[in-house]
């Protein structure tokens, strides 16, 4: 009797192992399907701009070689796995901080800096959620698609600077320009003399009467002053 009752002890046990083995079959399944599933939806969406959209960003290419290199990483996708993905993340956010240096003299401005560290915090941001264990591919994808029009920004800012740089100088702005540079070259000589670009530099005015005489207002007029003080005196 006690055989029996261990052969059916037995049997139940070796069914609920059976259940047991077959559920979490089923959940290794499940799990498979969502990953793959999440793997095409963020293979699918995984389109950077990965090449210049004007003549200026094309020719910044050869002389900013951190600009390359992010751009050359952006063309690369990856294949066949998330984890492929996940590296390519982490790669990104490394070649995006690099923008950070080098940055040609004509782009050095506030304008490129502001939309360079936004860039930076998105792809910051994409290798973050890629990186879950629950990863968002909605999220992912939807960060790839912010990159894309920082990317556009970044590039359009670039061209608007040489756009500027190319428009030719008013009508008498350089007259100005170089007026003012010959007033300041003229005051760096003579630290005494009053600034005014509009009066000639040995104009004579009014000064303080002696006699029959005029002291003339120039930048030594108060050494003029003093010395006819002391012919009068002698």
């Amino acid at each position: 009797m006690n055989s029996k009752v261990m052969l059916l002890f037995l049997v139940l046990l070796a069914q609920v192992s059976c259940k047991e083995n077959d559920e979490r079959l089923a959940d290794n399944l499940r799990d498979a399907k969502k990953k793959e599933l999440i793997f095409k939806t963020i293979d699918k969406g995984w389109n950077f701009i990965d090449s210049a959209i004007n003549t200026t960003s094309e020719a910044t290419l050869r002389t900013w070689p951190e600009w390359r290199a992010f751009m050359t990483e952006l063309s690369i996708k990856p294949k066949k796995t998330i984890t492929a993905f996940q590296k390519k993340a982490k790669t990104l956010t490394t070649k995006a901080v690099d923008l950070n240096n080098n940055i040609p003299g004509q782009f050095n401005t506030p304008q490129i800096r502001s939309r360079i560290a936004t860039l930076i915090t998105q792809v910051q941001m994409l290798n973050l959620y890629i990186n879950l264990d629950k990863v968002s591919d909605k999220k992912v994808t939807q960060l790839v698609a912010e990159i894309n029009i920082e990317l556009v920004s970044l590039q359009r800012q670039m061209d608007k600077i040489v756009e500027k740089s190319k428009i030719p100088v008013e009508v008498g702005e350089s007259e100005l320009l170089m007026m003012l540079d010959t007033t300041r070259a003229i005051q760096a000589g003579n630290p005494g003399m009053p600034v005014n670009p509009g009066m000639p530099v040995n104009q004579a005015v009014p000064g303080p009467m002696h006699g029959n005489s005029t002291i003339l207002g120039n930048p030594g007029g108060a050494t003029n002053l003093k010395k006819a003080n002391e012919a009068r005196i002698e």
